[in-house]
């Protein structure tokens, strides 16, 4: 809607994760860097973990373009499946052909042929797997069963699990400990600082086609900060209701003001006052208080 009013050639806040408006910040370039070494290195399972939209989708996507030959990715988004489940998941993203009714053992010995005959040819299969959290004990023991199958020299499979912080609360459980001691790599993303958060809005602006990338005040950056705790996916909710709002009003740029009224239509922005900021305000009233009552006793002196 407000493409034309900002002189935009795309929607610069949008939810789905599209990796034209990767934004290399520190936190998410180092655990992309962690990423690439450990699948280079050969290592077995990696794990990428981080709250509710801090990123770890687009990250995962990113990854999907980044990796070059001979790494050959097979891409689960949804885990939250039977052990046999999660086999013929995985046998369909490998192109393994398997009949209607074949059992857990039957799918394993098949996904196996297909792993040594992929490292007989040189290629390195890579299983990514997003929303990990949602997997049961049961799937994740027959995820670390997969990881069994190894030659002397090299694993026959790699895996990349992201999550958000209950999949290591999961991995606790004694009865995976196994699979949690062979995670080699792990990385959490964390919020973004106010800097961040600045950097951020201007990168997907510029991508977006914005000429002028200073239309977010200083003020309003570090509303978008307090509101959104740093979180991109809060972040875009509120920086697109923001511009929603400066257009409806005709106004070129976006203030405190804009910011304010997104956050109070987020339902998971955080729009309290934290204890700090209420005992800041109640010293600044006091000073005032103060001032004022100097002022009338310096007033009435003067009148004396």
């Amino acid at each position: 809607m407000y493409k034309t009013h900002f002189g935009l050639n795309a929607q610069p806040f949008g939810l789905t994760p599209d990796t034209q408006f990767f934004c290399d910040l520190p936190s998410h370039l180092e655990a992309l860097n962690v990423l690439l070494i450990a699948l280079h290195n050969g290592e077995g399972f990696i794990k990428i973990t981080g709250d509710v939209g801090t990123g770890k989708t687009m990250l995962c996507r990113k990854l999907l373009n980044e990796l070059p030959e001979p790494f050959e990715t097979a891409y689960i988004p949804n885990p939250r499946l039977p052990p046999v489940g999660l086999l013929m998941a995985i046998a369909n993203e490998m192109g393994i052909e398997y009949p209607r009714h074949t059992g857990q053992n039957g799918l394993m010995n098949l996904i196996n042929d297909f792993l040594i005959n992929s490292a007989a040819n040189g290629k390195k299969p890579v299983l990514i797997i997003d929303e990990a959290q949602s997997m049961s004990i049961e799937t994740l023991e027959t995820l670390r069963l997969i990881t069994n199958l190894e030659t002397e020299k090299q694993k026959l499979l790699q895996i990349v699990l992201f999550g958000q912080p209950e999949l290591d609360e999961q991995l606790r459980d004694k009865a995976i400990r196994q699979l949690r001691q062979r995670i080699t790599f792990s990385y959490m993303l964390k919020p973004l600082t106010q800097q961040n958060v600045a950097d951020y809005i201007k990168h997907r602006l510029r991508i977006a086609g914005m000429g002028s990338l200073n239309i977010f005040s200083r003020l309003a950056i570090k509303a978008m900060h307090r509101y959104s705790r740093g979180i991109p996916r809060l972040i875009n909710i509120l920086a697109n209701k923001a511009m929603l709002a400066a257009y409806g009003k005709g106004l070129s740029s976006i203030g405190v003001k804009q910011v304010y009224l997104a956050a109070l239509d987020t339902e998971d922005a955080d729009t309290k006052l934290s204890f700090l900021d209420a005992r800041k305000r109640y010293l600044l009233l006091l000073l005032l208080a103060i001032v004022a009552s100097l002022y009338l006793w310096l007033t009435s002196k003067v009148i004396l």
